[in-house]
């Protein structure tokens, strides 16, 4: 399944720019519409997409993204109804890679060779899961690698050249650099020094490195798309959607177009930036 995954980056690459990754929530605001959005993100010009799993107690997510989550938790969304999305938008797109991201806890819940078993099923190309450490390896990492989903780790401004072996080893599909410490979605990077960083990383592995938090414009991902194999946005979508909705958080007619609208001026952003290295 991380032939999906292979294959964009090697057209991105042939066409001498980096990837475009964008995020949004499961189920946000509600089911039907969380696929008409996610069937938007490459229509739109996204390479990459990945489906956040809607989860009580995030850790690493900022307030855009928690709220986009307890809106699809209220609406019904679970891991289950999450993989029958995505199964859903492979009825009508074979080739754009998705990646679920998200907490360990509702995995383990559901139980992980059937949630491995299911996810490879419904079209799923690789796992982001930010609360496994290298450490927990044998939780759920191993078993993915083996099943032939791709592990995606992420590295941050405080792994150093100690850690980062232990980071990279059974890292697959791409590397995720986070350009900030802290949350998602709650400050802008140093777009120097995530070019330095982006450098240090690339001797130590042949995966792609690609950069997120804190991306917010087409501007931003074209500072970062200048360094980075690919730019990660998921804040600034997520908070676009919350923007279009109605007092009582449902969908209005202008939901999808407006999580679209900003895919477009992202790619376009992505696209003129020039090769990635």
């Amino acid at each position: 399944m991380t032939a999906r995954i292979d294959a964009t980056f090697a057209r991105c690459r042939a066409e001498g720019r980096a990837a475009l990754v964008t995020y949004v929530m499961a189920g946000d605001p509600d089911p039907e519409t969380s696929l008409s959005v996610l069937k938007a993100l490459p229509e739109s010009g996204a390479d990459i997409v990945e489906f956040g799993l809607p989860f009580t107690d995030p850790m690493a997510d900022g307030p855009a993204i928690q709220a986009a989550g307890l809106r699809a938790l209220a609406a019904g969304q679970d891991l289950r109804k999450t993989l029958d999305l995505v199964a859903r938008f492979r009825e009508g797109n074979r080739d754009t890679p998705v990646v679920l991201m998200g907490y360990y806890n509702p995995i383990y819940v559901y139980g992980v060779t059937r949630f491995l078993d299911d996810a490879l099923s419904a079209g799923i190309d690789g796992l982001i899961v930010v609360d496994l450490p290298p450490e927990e390896d044998e939780e759920l990492c191993l078993p993915a690698l083996a099943k032939g989903l791709a592990f995606i780790r992420l590295a941050t401004p405080t792994t150093d050249a100690q850690r980062l072996p232990a980071v990279l080893k059974n890292t697959a599909g791409f590397v995720y650099y986070v350009s900030i410490t802290g949350i998602t979605g709650t400050a802008t990077p140093d777009f120097g020094r995530v070019a330095e960083a982006v450098g240090r990383i690339r001797p130590h592995t042949e995966l792609p490195v690609v950069v997120g938090f804190g991306v917010k414009t087409g501007a931003h991902a074209a500072e970062i798309a200048r360094g980075a194999d690919g730019v990660v946005v998921g804040s600034a979508l997520v908070a676009a959607l919350a923007g279009s909705l109605d007092a009582d958080n449902r969908a209005t007619s202008d939901t999808v177009a407006a999580v679209g609208d900003l895919v477009r001026e992202l790619a376009e952003g992505v696209r003129g930036a020039g090769k990635a290295r």
